[in-house]
């Protein structure tokens, strides 16, 4: 025995039906046309969100090295004056952290696009692949990949079979870039903060030389655990078959696309 609700239609006629539809059912019901329109529409709104990321990583980048240049001729000209005197120590170690912590906020900002851009990615992808059940026959012309699982998402990114291991390719993106600039402003404050204290040169420089492999180790080991890509893509739901996986990328390599601009 099944209880279905009753609805009442025009007319003061009882209609039933089922008692749930699920989406899934409505949208096979869908003419291909509007279901092809409603897939381009997200997947325009998944590019917007991508250049939305990536022009305010510009951005930060940007504003972190205007910023840093702008405090070095600060210090310039206060050095100038003060003739690298006690008071060149103080407005040093008053613009130099707060410039460290610009960079370190922007280091963070930057790995953290990078994850993101790989779930906009898998979006992307899943789109593609629905493209090809609609019309299979388009396969032949897609360059990127249409699987959400790794191999798909590394092709999009440009990955090669061959390439180069992340732990190589880490070391150029902009993110790398920013990191041994904090470490440098850290090995900077270290020192001077050292020479105040009256530790003497060698110590001082002692001091900052520990100070930025501290760092700079920090932040690399912040970066490569982001970049273990399996943590950021989201459920699969459209592997890669294992007979096409020579098409995609192999595990364990990937291409940073945006932190490399």
């Amino acid at each position: 025995m099944s209880f279905e609700p009753s609805v009442q239609g025009f007319g003061g006629e009882q209609m039933t039906g089922p008692a749930e539809r699920r989406p899934s059912q409505q949208g096979a019901s869908l003419p291909a046309t509007l279901r092809l329109q409603i897939l381009a529409t997200e997947h325009w709104s998944l590019l917007a969100t991508r250049s939305m990321t990536w022009n305010e990583s510009f951005s930060r980048s940007s504003m972190f090295l205007a910023t840093l240049s702008g405090s070095i001729v600060a210090l310039a000209l206060v050095a100038q004056a003060t003739s690298f005197g006690p008071e060149f120590l103080v407005a040093a170690l008053v613009i130099l952290p707060v410039i460290l912590f610009i960079c370190l906020a922007t280091f963070v900002r930057l790995v953290a696009v990078n994850g993101e851009d790989v779930l906009w990615v898998q979006g992307m992808n899943r789109l593609r692949h629905a493209y090809l059940e609609l019309a299979p026959d388009i396969e032949q012309y897609l360059v990127s990949g249409w699987h959400d699982d790794e191999a798909g998402v590394l092709r999009t990114f440009g990955a090669s079979p061959t390439g180069h291991p992340i732990h190589h390719h880490v070391f150029v993106t902009t993110p790398a870039v920013v990191g041994t600039v904090d470490a440098v402003l850290g090995a900077s404050v270290a020192g001077i903060v050292g020479h105040h204290l009256g530790l003497g040169l060698n110590l001082s420089l002692g001091l900052a030389a520990a100070t930025f492999l501290i760092v700079a180790g920090a932040l690399a080991a912040y970066q490569l655990r982001s970049f273990a890509i399996r943590g950021r893509i989201d459920a699969v739901r459209f592997p890669t078959p294992p007979s096409s996986g020579s098409v995609d990328a192999p595990a364990g390599h990937t291409h940073d696309r945006g932190a490399s601009a």
